[in-house]
């Protein structure tokens, strides 16, 4: 049997689907590489400065910031979909990190550097799984109030975290929110005004170039104006500064370095369901940015490809000393604008960091806590997205419920419980809107030749025909409001007969028929009816396949530009039309149901 060729399109397509790369390779050329060098470099220098503020934010020694911009950028650059998705460390992650394995271990200590590289690849262990089994889809169910709550209440967890840093005031390692705010107000009288005045000259230099020259790296150059004021003040002799203002500590290490995870049981018992929680927070944040940039790019996002490249990345990066990443929406907002054509603008990005790092390692030891306390104020700042926030609050009570939910158990409880918290709530709320399908009284149009129902006719009812229309799916979760809804009609009103406008219905399974033929029984034995009118074909077809049609009646529906009322008016009373007077259909203005003409009636 000859063998395929490796130049069939199936072994190329085959190919494609497993290194995505191969998809965009050839479209590498001069003037691409071009544009992806300068957005790399780019992409370099915003990093090297998020890069030690994140690990800070984590726990971690510095360099290891650096470590999970570098092999986990390219991995997930050469496998995802998107061309301009740049990954590494990320603020959420990262405060995610500090908050859940802070009560495993001390901060910075090997053994806990051990057990977060052990979540790095329980993360990639099982986003990689996600992906593999199609799950993409996942994340659509995480709404963007969880993110917009949980995002905001993060940034407000990093404030908390530096203001010691920030204000020079002594406080325990590892309190809560709660209890930093108690300390700070106890401590008001002990803030250390030199320290403090670091961190103020860091934040608004920051602030300043980030808003008038917003090009620039603002972040490197608040850095260096941060350290060279705390140089000036540290060689005045008359300044009393309350001792000498700490520094960040050396990069211990340039290249990372080869580990390989303890995946020992009790290591994976105790970081599990950290690394779900972390797991569902970076495939959200990858995949929302990803789709994000791909407006402004026209590309098509594959979800699926994004949690495979996602996982492959952080599998990768728990052997070479990374921390847990996801797509940053800075960097890649970023990595767009600059120009960058493909995917190779993040490789080159983690071989020009490797490069800078290289030069400025030596000065990271001269860099004050208090100016990297105003850096992370920055970055938490702009995590709270107000005017987004105010604008859930005006528009949508059960959306800020789940805003609030979310930014307050992100900062009082476990963060992992957050996310779960929030992703329940929404889940809950999205279960009860469509649980409760709208369901509209509707009459016909008045207009001559119209086959449509409208809910703003300004008729009145007809004693003996309902007409209704139902905007949602009929499934098992809305049986029961359907049913309620359907029963309170015969309740209020003698109407036996019941005309459903099915064209919102764009889903029916085994409950919902059930719950047709139902009521098409109870309308039966109560001399009346129940109709249909523009179901679809799918629905049809199910009716038919479990026989329900059977009860319900085939000429109980009616196609699109049926005359439905036509056929239903000859089913109603005459005698209790011979009274009405109201002369709400066509069908009725000039014959009674049995056919005599309502000029001889009356």
């Amino acid at each position: 049997m000859k063998s395929p060729s490796l130049s069939t399109p199936e072994f190329k397509a085959f190919a494609r689907r497993f290194f995505p790369f191969l998809q965009w390779w050839p479209r590498v050329d001069r003037g691409t590489l071009r544009a992806d060098t300068i957005a790399g470099l780019t992409g370099a220098v915003v990093v090297l400065p998020q890069g030690v503020a994140f690990a800070t934010i984590a726990g971690m020694p510095p360099e290891y910031g650096l470590y999970a911009a570098m092999i986990p950028a390219v991995i997930a650059a050469l496998f995802g979909s998107s061309w301009h998705l740049v990954s590494g460390p990320t603020t959420a992650i990262s405060i995610v990190i500090y908050s859940t394995m802070s009560g495993l271990a001390v901060p910075g200590t090997p053994e806990y550097i051990r057990l977060v590289l052990v979540v790095t690849f329980l993360t990639g262990i099982f986003q990689l799984a996600m992906g593999l089994a199609r799950m993409g889809a996942l994340v659509n169910f995480i709404s963007h109030t969880v993110v917009l709550g949980f995002t905001a209440g993060a940034g407000l967890l990093i404030i908390g975290t530096q203001i010691k840093h920030f204000f020079g005031i002594p406080m325990p390692r590892g309190i809560s929110f709660a209890e930093t705010l108690h300390q700070t107000l106890l401590g008001l009288d002990d803030i250390n005004w030199y320290v403090t005045s670091v961190g103020m000259i860091t934040l608004l230099v920051g602030l300043f170039i980030k808003r008038r020259y917003h090009k620039l790296p603002y972040m490197i150059i608040a850095m260096i104006a941060g350290g060279l004021y705390s140089a000036l003040l540290g060689m005045i002799p008359q300044l009393e500064t309350g001792g000498q203002i700490e520094t960040v500590k050396a990069l211990s290490g340039i290249f990372p370095q080869f580990s390989v995870p303890d995946l020992t049981l009790e290591s994976i018992r105790k970081t599990a369901s950290i690394a779900v929680a972390i797991t569902m927070l970076g495939l959200t944040e990858a995949v929302s940015i990803a789709r994000a940039i791909a407006v402004r790019s026209e590309q098509r996002i594959d979800g699926n490809q994004e949690f495979i490249g996602q996982g492959l990345s952080n599998l990768f990066g728990s052997f070479f000393s990374a921390y847990a990443s996801s797509g940053s929406f800075n960097r890649s907002g970023i990595n767009y604008e600059a120009g960058a054509r493909t995917p190779l603008a993040a490789v080159l990005s983690a071989a020009f960091l490797l490069m800078i790092v290289l030069l400025v390692a030596p000065l990271v030891q001269f860099l004050p806590v208090p100016a990297m306390a105003g850096i992370l104020f920055m970055v938490a700042w702009g995590l709270i997205d107000l005017k987004q926030i105010r604008g859930i609050i005006r528009t949508s009570l059960p959306e800020s419920v789940v805003l609030g939910v979310t930014l307050t158990a992100t900062l009082f409880v476990q963060l992992e419980f957050a996310i779960y918290a929030g992703i329940l709530l929404s889940l809950m709320l999205y279960l009860k809107r469509t649980s409760h399908p709208v369901i509209l009284d509707v009459k016909p149009d008045p207009a001559p030749d119209s086959y449509h129902y409208s809910a703003d006719t300004g008729l009145p009812d007809c004693p003996q025909l309902k007409c209704l229309r139902i905007n949602g799916s009929v499934f098992f979760g809305a049986v029961d409001h359907i049913q309620q809804t359907l029963h309170e009609i015969g309740e209020r009103s003698p109407q036996k007969h019941v005309l459903v406008v099915a064209s919102g219905i764009n889903f029916v399974d085994v409950a919902g028929a059930e719950l047709f033929v139902h009521e098409a029984k109870r309308r039966q034995r109560l001399g009346g009816g129940l109709y249909f009118y523009r179901l679809k074909d799918e629905v049809i077809r199910l009716l038919n396949r479990g026989g329900y049609i059977n009860t319900i009646g085939s000429d109980h529906l009616f196609p699109v530009k049926a005359r439905a009322l036509a056929a239903i008016y000859p089913k109603l009373d005459s005698a209790t039309c011979r009274d009405c007077k109201l002369r709400i259909f066509r069908e009725c203005r000039d014959r009674l149901p049995d056919g005599t003409l309502r000029a001889i009636a009356l």
